[in-house]
């Protein structure tokens, strides 16, 4: 009986703490949320550098695609121009979120689908893993991994 008081008092500690974690991370998921859908909205209006304001603005940032590994904020935005450099190349821009998890409260991981929609140059689709960190209030991406 008492193995049992106690294992329904750990069960109901538990399902506070996991609802507690949940509740905490709703205005977290939300925002990262809108920044994708920001992100599709300026990409799907040609505006590449307007895109780029969800990635960490550091020499830091790494983007792994490819051709391989860039790091920093200007080396990403000037590879995003490059192979992007006119609206028939970079289509209309579809974002999945497969899975959002927060390992830490400052820390968000994305597994996501993307879709390039391009009726002049062809249509294009992968993968996308997303490491997004709180820095200063406000979630930016600072490891993006596309292929």
């Amino acid at each position: 009986m008492r193995q049992l008081s106690t294992l329904l008092i750990l069960s109901l500690f538990f399902e506070i703490g996991v609802r507690a974690q949940s509740i905490g991370t709703a205005p977290d998921r939300r925002a990262i949320l809108q920044l994708l859908k920001r992100q599709t909205d300026d990409w799907n209006a040609g505006r590449i550098d307007k895109f780029m304001t969800a990635y960490w603005t550091s020499d830091s940032l790494t983007f792994i695609g490819k051709a391989g590994i860039t790091y920093g904020y200007q080396a990403t935005l000037e590879n995003y121009k490059k192979r992007y450099p006119d609206r028939a190349s970079m289509g209309k821009l579809r974002f999945d979120v497969l899975n959002m998890d927060f390992p830490s409260p400052n820390v968000a991981y994305v597994i996501g689908r993307f879709h390039l929609t391009r009726p002049k140059v062809g249509d294009t689709d992968g993968y996308f893993t997303l490491l997004w960190r709180k820095v200063k209030r406000r979630w930016v991406i600072i490891s993006d991994h596309t292929s």
